[in-house]
């Protein structure tokens, strides 16, 4: 990837933000889309690979595919090949949920990201949350690359989702 993506859980809008890491603040993003929090929280996972911008922001590039698979989002190329995005370690759907991100590096040099969904007026808050880039290989360059690409697809996700993109 070009360098970018049985207890209730807790309201997102009350999760503290993470500490800035080496005076990094986290990337922040929130939108609007239209329907209900559990249709957000779907179109957001279970059909990444229908509004993913992959021509621009993959491993493979376009062609390939982007999923959330068990715990792991993965990218797989026509050939077979398979890339791990991330690994999910907290699940709580339709709410939220948080992962080790990493396209197209390694384990190593993880950064965390974490996307919530809530109900409001117009439909669902979807709110992003893009932190630790102490564990980048270059925090600054990395943390300037998402805070530049994350708007290019959450924007995706809006127009996929029936909204007004920017």
């Amino acid at each position: 990837m070009d360098n970018l993506f049985s207890h209730a859980a807790p309201d997102a809008s009350e999760t503290p933000e993470p500490a800035a890491a080496d005076g990094l603040d986290p990337v922040v993003y929130t939108v609007i889309v239209p329907g209900a929090v559990a249709r957000a929280f779907v179109g957001f996972t279970e059909h990444t690979h229908l509004w993913w911008p992959l021509e621009e922001h993959s491993v493979f590039g376009a062609g390939s595919y982007v999923e959330f698979e068990e715990n792991l989002v993965l990218e797989s190329a026509d050939d077979g090949k398979t890339a791990i995005w991330g690994s999910i370690d907290d699940w709580q759907p339709p709410l939220s949920f948080h992962a080790s991100w990493h396209p197209g590096t390694s384990a190593v040099w993880s950064t965390e990201l974490r996307v919530a969904f809530r109900a409001v007026q117009d439909g669902t808050e979807l709110r992003l949350v893009h932190s630790g880039w102490e564990g980048a290989e270059d925090p600054a360059t990395t943390r300037a690359e998402y805070a530049a690409g994350w708007p290019e697809v959450l924007d995706r996700f809006v127009r996929f989702m029936g909204g007004v993109g920017a």
